[in-house]
């Protein structure tokens, strides 16, 4: 259909006639008998009359519809076959213009290239047209325009080429269209979705948005799976009718096309060609969705399915087919994430915050190598004295792109992927380095110990006691300046060989806590067969000890960290209490037995230096 669709446009020029060459022979001297039905041949030595007489019988008896057409463009002679096709007499068509007879004025390039033609500047002209019948009937041709040789006159032939149309468009059809739903299928929506944006960049009077719904059925492999095939593809039949039935329903086609496709398996598209708004494709969306949740009756089968509906509404300047399904297959991810049977609307923060991930994800590994990590440190204060006893190190990624990015926003991802493995070894190796460091340049303090944050995947995924023998053994910090923490969960379903991992460090003299105690399991059976020696209490217990104008502290959390507390010295434990912000926060802690706190009441997480001034002082005194 495109090829010919392309000839009206651009037609198409060669040396040659094809099919016509001795009927082309045969009427050279058309000119000199301008009134004959039949064109008279030239009377050469070469050619006797018997084979004139031939050369015009062969042309008047040919099939090929053709004519003989002078310079000016009028018809000379004409044989039965184009009379024929044109509804008219041979002698009817003589003198009349060739170029009213099949269309070739309807475009400015295709009737350039005609006047080419009968001026000798062009040797050949084809193109597809469309003629009308006198009886009313229509039909494609071909018509092909040649010099006839040895004379001035140019050779007309038409060819009946609607027999090959209709077969191209079934072809097409098949081609375009899903054989199970009879929707267009993928092809054909992008198709029509490219030609959408293409059309919106230079059309005016429409709206110049474009929106879709990009759906797929919730559990419909339960359906093949369970029921068979064949029932799957009624129920894809059942949900592409209602699907159309809704497009029809919504009235957008008001005000612009619209196109339901299947896309595959059990993905369907909505496309909403000069749309008004999310509120239009939000209203068809929910409809969809009432649609598709109504029960289906499938030949004695009684099935109920949801679906998962992600929108997209937006300009079309700018925008490509490629982004907007981009768009859509993530808002319907989104809609799935989010419990499944809703539809789900664009969110482009949402959207950033998920691109911004997988930038962190895909430069994650080399950015170590690259030394893009840097340690900060906050102090770990002993509530009676005011010294600082230790502090937890800290990562930040100083990211080219995002900037400065704390833990929270990488950490997760790099125990997704694997990377927390050579990262965690990197902050292990940094901090007891810096450890050592300030032991060395401030011999006459106390020395301070440094705890770092260990995720459970390390225990699993690499030899955690070997890395931190290695490491003490490399940097010279001895093994009471380090502490480990885990988080709660983590240890308290510790077995096999992540409880042989602690126990061993434990027995190499490494100190372990568990961080943010009391969110987790909470089952203090374990603190007793754990070798663990610190418990950081989580700040949410620590918040609840704030004054606030007018208020009180709640006495519930003050009497469960008391128990903590208590419970802890007997086990052995020291105990830290987290988030420490106030000065009455830190009386209160002291007062129920709290060992250190940490919190911004006396340092945010700094650079090294600024801990080195610290150690020694009473910070935040």
């Amino acid at each position: 259909m495109h090829g010919h669709s392309r000839a009206l446009r651009e037609p198409t020029v060669s040396g040659t006639s094809e099919g016509t060459g001795s009927a082309a022979d045969s009427i050279r001297s058309a000119t000199t008998e301008r009134h004959q039905a039949v064109p008279a041949m030239p009377t050469t030595p070469t050619r006797t009359e018997s084979e004139l007489r031939d050369y015009r019988a062969a042309f008047n008896a040919a099939h090929l519809a053709m004519a003989v057409v002078s310079r000016s463009g009028h018809v000379v002679a004409a044989n039965a076959a184009l009379a024929g096709l044109l509804g008219a007499e041979p002698h009817a068509l003589v003198e009349q213009c060739a170029a009213d007879l099949v269309d070739l004025g309807a475009e400015a390039r295709t009737w350039q290239a005609y006047q080419e033609v009968l001026r000798g500047r062009q040797a050949r002209l084809r193109c597809t047209r469309r003629l009308k019948h006198p009886d009313g009937h229509s039909l494609w041709t071909e018509v092909t325009l040649g010099p006839v040789p040895g004379t001035r006159d140019v050779l007309l032939s038409v060819a009946d080429i609607s027999d090959r149309r209709d077969l191209q468009a079934r072809l097409r059809h098949l081609q375009m269209h899903d054989p199970v739903t009879r929707l267009p299928n993928r092809a054909l929506f992008f198709e029509r979705l490219s030609a959408a944006l293409e059309a919106s960049s230079y059309e005016q009077g429409g709206t110049g948005r474009i929106g879709l719904c990009y759906l797929d059925l919730d559990g419909f492999k339960a359906v093949n799976d369970t029921l068979g095939h064949r029932v799957g593809d009624r129920l894809l039949t059942a949900v592409a009718a209602r699907l159309t039935q809704c497009a029809d329903q919504s009235g957008y086609g008001r005000t612009g096309g619209h196109l339901v496709a299947r896309l595959g398996g059990d993905e369907f598209a909505l496309l909403v060609e000069d749309s008004t708004g999310t509120d239009q494709l939000a209203d068809l969306a929910r409809s969809v969705l009432a649609a598709v949740q109504e029960p289906f009756d499938l030949a004695g089968q009684r099935l109920s399915v949801s679906a998962s509906i992600g929108v997209v509404e937006r300009a079309a300047a700018g925008t490509s087919a490629t982004g907007l399904m981009q768009a859509a297959d993530t808002t319907l991810y989104w809609a799935k994430a989010d419990g499944k049977a809703r539809w789900t609307l664009f969110d482009p923060e949402r959207n950033a915050h998920r691109m911004t991930r997988q930038a962190l994800t895909s430069t994650l590994r080399p950015a170590v190598d690259r030394g893009e990590f840097a340690l900060e440190y906050q102090p770990l204060v002993d509530l009676e004295s005011g010294a600082v006893r230790g502090v937890e190190a800290l990562v930040r990624w100083n990211h080219p792109q995002f900037g400065t990015l704390t833990p929270n926003r990488f950490i997760g991802i790099a125990e997704e992927d694997g990377s927390i493995v050579q990262l965690g070894r990197w902050v292990l190796r940094t901090a007891c380095r810096q450890a050592r460091r300030w032991q060395i340049e401030q011999p006459s303090d106390s020395p301070v110990f440094v705890s770092v944050n260990v995720a459970v995947r390390q225990v699993w995924d690499s030899d955690l006691v070997g890395d931190v023998a290695e490491i003490l053994a490399e940097t010279g910090l001895a093994p009471q300046l380090l502490q480990l923490e885990l988080t709660e969960s983590a240890v308290m379903g510790s077995a096999g060989r992540p409880l042989q991992a602690l126990q061993a460090l434990s027995d190499m003299g490494v100190r372990i806590a568990i961080d943010d105690f009391g969110t987790g399991y909470s089952n203090l059976a374990y603190l007793s067969r754990l070798p663990v020696s610190v418990l950081k209490l989580d700040g949410s217990f620590v918040r609840g000890f704030r004054y606030e104008e007018g208020a009180h502290p709640n006495p519930a959390d003050e009497t469960i960290v008391e128990a903590l507390v208590q419970l802890a010295h007997r086990l052995g434990l020291t105990v830290t209490a987290e988030c420490v912000e106030t000065a009455g926060q830190a009386a209160r802690l002291r007062r129920v037995g709290c060992d250190t706190g940490q919190g911004w009441l006396y340092s945010r997480a700094v650079a090294p230096e600024l801990i080195a001034e610290m150690i020694g002082t009473r910070p935040g005194a």
